[in-house]
C-alpha cells in the first residue's frame, strides 16, 4: 500500500506539518472503503484479494499533487496509482498533497468500482530519511457489495519491516493510523451495501 515516511524536526518530535499529513493520510484511507452500514458484516482480516474486475482495469497513473481529470466520472471500473512520496514540509510537499485529495475522492466516491494503488513517503525534507513507508491497495465494488485494503513493502528508516514497528513509530502521532496499519498489513477485506445504482 500506500509509503508513508515521517521525519523530525531538529527538536526530535513530529513537527505540525508533518502530524497533519498523517492526519490527512489517515482520512484518505478511510475515505476509500465506503462505510458500511451497521447490518454490514464486521471486517475480515487476511482476506485480501485484488477485486474481481482486476481484469478489466486500465490504470491511470498521477504524480505528486496531480488529480485525475473529470471525465474519469464515467470510467468503470475507475482504476487509478496515485504517487506520493514528495509529502514532505520544506518543500511544500505535504501540501500539495493535501490539496489534491479532495478532488482524488471526488472522483473516487460515485464510482461503482474502484481500485488505487498507491504509493506513500513523508519526510522532513526532500531527499531525506523515511520513517515509515508503505505501498498500499484499495478497492470498493457497490454492486457485488464488497471492499478490500492491504499494506505492504512497509519499512521504518528506509529499511524492511513489520507492520507493528512501523505502528510503534506512528502511534505517539496517529494511535488510528498506527491501528489501521497493523490491521490493513494483514489485509481487510468487508462487506458493504449493495448499491441499486450500480
Amino acid at each position: 500500500m500506500p509509503v508513508l515516511r515521517h521525519t523530525t524536526n531538529a527538536l526530535g518530535a513530529l513537527s505540525t506539518s508533518v502530524r497533519l499529513t498523517l492526519f490527512g493520510a489517515v482520512a484518505a484511507a478511510a475515505a476509500l472503503l465506503p462505510a458500511a452500514s451497521a447490518s454490514a458484516a464486521e471486517p475480515g482480516v487476511g482476506g485480501y484479494a485484488d477485486p474481481s474486475f482486476a481484469s478489466a482495469c486500465t490504470f491511470h497513473r498521477y504524480g505528486e499533487g496531480e488529480t485525475p481529470p473529470l471525465s474519469l466520472f464515467s470510467a468503470d471500473p475507475l482504476c487509478v496509482e496515485y504517487a506520493k512520496r514528495d509529502i514532505t514540509v520544506a518543500n511544500g510537499g505535504a501540501a500539495r498533497f493535501l490539496l489534491a485529495e479532495p478532488a482524488r475522492f471526488a472522483i473516487a466516491v460515485p464510482a461503482c468500482r474502484y481500485w488505487q494503488l498507491d504509493h506513500w513517503s513523508v519526510q522532513a525534507t526532500p531527499g531525506g530519511t523515511e520513517l515509515v513507508g508503505w505501498d498500499g491497495s484499495y478497492w470498493f465494488d457497490k454492486a457485488e457489495g464488497s471492499a478490500a485494503a492491504r499494506v505492504r513493502n512497509i519499512t521504518v528508516a528506509g529499511q524492511p519491516a513489520q507492520a507493528e514497528e512501523a505502528a510503534k513509530v506512528i502511534r505517539p502521532y496517529d494511535a488510528q493510523l498506527a491501528d489501521a496499519l497493523v490491521s490493513d498489513a494483514a489485509g481487510v477485506r468487508v462487506q458493504l451495501p449493495v448499491s441499486g445504482l450500480c
